[in-house]
């Protein structure tokens, strides 16, 4: 299969002249027979990419969970970049904060915000017996919950203690005469000292950090 076609044929009893092998040469052509016509093609002696001749089957393979891009911070040849995947695919990087030269997926992304972005980030809630505390992000702490006292006095004491500061607190006696609060005196990074007028279940709130 002829790549070229020459610009001139020889006789077999024609004289070979310097002129007539510049013709062969200067005249030659490119053979249709060289290009697959799909991908590329001759044109105006040319060869030539032909328009939509690139397809993604025709390109070389590459390794799964990569695309084709360029991290290298400045003007460079693509490269096949990772995609982030799932953990036991490719790289867990739900932080999104360690391979910042690597894709995400959209169960990264998903992640990244439900832990950093999200409605509930930085809240910290837990319970104990008697009640439950909650952690917000910029360190301030509700406690909140209920308790049996009696007209002799009681205390509530809290399940973990505020680290630095218990600065309000307040309780409600539950029931028919709900106005009676329950006669806090004292309290601290650890419990609410209370003496109330009258004995029953009362909810308390405080808040601290």
């Amino acid at each position: 299969m002829a790549r070229f076609v020459t610009g001139k044929t020889f006789g077999t009893t024609e004289t070979v002249t310097a002129a007539l092998l510049n013709q062969a040469v200067n005249d030659a052509a490119i053979s249709t027979d060289s290009v697959d016509n799909s991908t590329i093609e001759v044109n105006s002696n040319a060869l030539r990419i032909k328009d939509n001749g690139v397809t993604l089957a025709k390109m070389a393979t590459q390794a799964d969970q990569t695309v084709l891009g360029n991290v290298s911070g400045g003007t460079a040849v693509p490269t096949a970049v990772p995609i982030v995947g799932a953990a036991g695919i490719l790289v867990n990087n739900d932080s999104l904060g360690t391979d910042d030269t690597k894709g995400a997926t959209q169960g990264n992304i998903k992640a990244y915000v439900d832990t950093t972005a999200g409605p509930t980030v930085g809240f910290t809630p837990t319970s104990y017996t008697g009640g439950e505390t909650t952690t917000f992000p910029n360190g301030l702490i509700i406690k909140f919950g209920q308790v049996t006292l009696s007209a002799s006095g009681g205390s509530v004491t809290f399940g973990t203690a505020f680290p630095n500061a218990c600065i309000s607190v307040q309780g409600t006696r539950i029931g028919a005469d709900e106005q009676s609060n329950m006669g806090i005196t004292a309290f601290s990074t650890t419990q609410i000292n209370c003496n109330p007028l009258f004995s029953g279940d009362y909810t308390w709130l405080a808040i601290g950090h």
